[in-house]
Formats: structure tokens, C-alpha cells, sequence
């Protein structure tokens, strides 16, 4: 039996943007939205996830369980599906602080001609 499915995506190849556009519609960059069978569906999460790289997908689908859907996750992101209970929560990873390197001066740097003559 057919079911909605909805697979957001970010930094992904545009080959496995026009892949997913076969079965489902592009409603906003990124977003897929379709309705297809369990095996379409397995199908197309298993090429998302091949391809995903550097970039992230997130696949919803219809359950049978409390919440009513389940999610796939692949690549790096900073949300990460949980289970707590049986009911699928997110938990959200720290961002890392990039510090940037302090400034070097070196000798001279930052003067005029006339006060490294002087000094």
C-alpha cells in the first residue's frame, strides 16, 4: 500500500536531487514530498543515503507506533534522532566554537616609514 513520504535533504548532490524528483515533488529546495509504495520508498532512502556525503537527508514516513511516523536520518548534522521510551525525540549536539587564531605582528608591521627609521 502506497503512503506519504517526505525526505528533506541539504548539500546533496543534484543527481540524487533529480533522482527523488522521479517519485516525489520538489515542493521547496529540498523538500520532497511523495506518495509510494514501502518498496519505492526503501529504494530511494538507500540511494539518499549512498550519496548524501558531506550533506544531510532526513526521510518520514508513516508507522505504526505512537507518534504515527518514523524517521531515517544520514550524514553529518546537529539534530540526532533519540529513543526515549518508544517515542523517537532530538536531541540537539553543541555547536563548535571556532576560535579564530590571534594576530601576529611582526617586527615593523603596522609602522610608518618615519618611525621604523627612528626606532
Amino acid at each position: 500500500m502506497a503512503s506519504m513520504v517526505v525526505l528533506a535533504t541539504t548539500a546533496v548532490p543534484d543527481h540524487l536531487r533529480g533522482a527523488l524528483s522521479r517519485w516525489t515533488i520538489e515542493v521547496t529546495p529540498g523538500i520532497f514530498v511523495g506518495t509510494v509504495s514501502a518498496r519505492v520508498r526503501d529504494e530511494l532512502w538507500n540511494a539518499a543515503a549512498q550519496v548524501v556525503g558531506d550533506g544531510a537527508a532526513v526521510l518520514i514516513h508513516p508507522a505504526a507506533n505512537e507518534q504515527g511516523f518514523s524517521q531515517r536520518t544520514a550524514g553529518t548534522r546537529r539534530r540526532t534522532p533519540m529513543d526515549f521510551d518508544g517515542l523517537t525525540l532530538v536531541r540537539f549536539t553543541a555547536q563548535q566554537r571556532r576560535i579564530p587564531p590571534a594576530p601576529h605582528a611582526q617586527a615593523g608591521e603596522g609602522m610608518t616609514k618615519s618611525q621604523s627609521a627612528k626606532g
